[in-house]
């Protein structure tokens, strides 16, 4: 059997630790996702669920806890090291796009490809593909204000994409729109992440996107159900 794409195990994260502000918001928190596993975390607002996809994405670091990646054990890394494994192996995607407004779509695609060390050739064919696959092509080279909201999104999809991560990580990455076009880009994401075989972490309030995908696991009191 392969390795797990993502494991954490007993993941503890406290804000303030050992001042009588602490608050404590992981407590023990673990969740395994399998090669191409798409799986829905659901929960409440200020439950941790950013935290935890932070701790996931190696943008933050647990108290305690263990987080490997693809068999790999992070904690053990350097700064630089984390911040490669981060780059080359995990893609993210936010509620709200965070694309470059002096760009257009298609060097908002590039630019990551060029800082992990692609060719300027090599970054444009593979951004004018992935904007072919959710519907941009003939839309590359408008700038985010000339896109509507649901194709800015769909641009972050394909730069979270960009340097073909092994792990995905969203958090509401549909929760901004309404919800007919909310409906439509998940759509887009899921046939992008099967395409792909990604394996994903995916937090959403709506229960109708966590059905559609392979689990779903909620986050509540520190704990991963």
């Amino acid at each position: 059997m392969s390795e797990p794409m993502l494991e954490l195990a007993g993941i503890e994260k406290g804000y303030n630790r050992g001042k009588p502000s602490e608050v404590m918001v992981l407590r023990g928190a673990s969740i395994t996702i399998a090669q191409g596993e798409v799986v829905a975390l659901v929960a409440p607002s200020g439950a941790g669920k950013s935290t935890l996809l932070h701790i996931a994405g190696l943008l933050d670091v647990p108290d305690s806890g263990t987080v490997r990646l693809d068999g790999r054990e992070m904690g053990g890394l350097s700064d630089r090291a984390r911040t490669e494994a981060r780059r080359n192996e995990v893609g993210f995607i936010y509620q709200f796009h965070h694309l470059l407004p002096e760009f257009s779509a298609l060097e908002n695609v590039v630019i990551p490809q060029l800082a992990n060390g692609a060719t300027k050739a090599e970054a444009e064919a593979r951004a004018r593909g992935l904007l072919d696959q959710v519907g941009l092509a003939a839309r590359a080279d408008h700038r985010p204000a000339a896109l509507s909201g649901g194709e800015q999104q769909r641009v972050a999809f394909c730069r979270a994409l960009a340097n073909a991560p092994k792990l995905l990580l969203a958090d509401e990455p549909t929760g901004n729109l309404d919800p007919g076009t909310s409906d439509q880009v998940f759509g887009v994401l899921m046939d992008l992440v099967r395409q792909t075989g990604l394996s994903a972490l995916i937090a959403t309030h709506n229960l109708d996107l966590a059905a559609r995908m392979d689990r779903v696991v909620r986050l509540a009191t520190g704990q991963v159900t």
